[in-house]
């Protein structure tokens, strides 16, 4: 694997991780489910800039904006 090639394989472990916290009846997990939906986020942007992927690009961005929020409603305990 060359180059920038190699930072899909994380990202795609974070997003499979995340999922599987977020989907936890514990706040606490679900909080730390979005951190790591965030940081796939940002590996899949990396990744997506160096592959000319833009639909990528601001599919993550939105996906991004989303966690914020789900972030902050777990947060809030609402």
């Amino acid at each position: 694997m060359e180059g920038w090639a190699w930072l899909q394989w994380p990202a795609f472990a974070a997003s499979l991780a995340a999922a599987w916290l977020v989907a936890s009846n514990r706040r606490a997990r679900r909080n730390t489910g979005f951190w790591v939906f965030l940081a796939s986020n940002v590996l899949w942007i990396a990744w997506g800039w160096h592959a000319g992927a833009w639909a990528l690009i601001a599919l993550q961005i939105g996906l991004a904006l989303l966690n914020l929020r789900g972030l902050r409603k777990t947060e809030d305990g609402t």
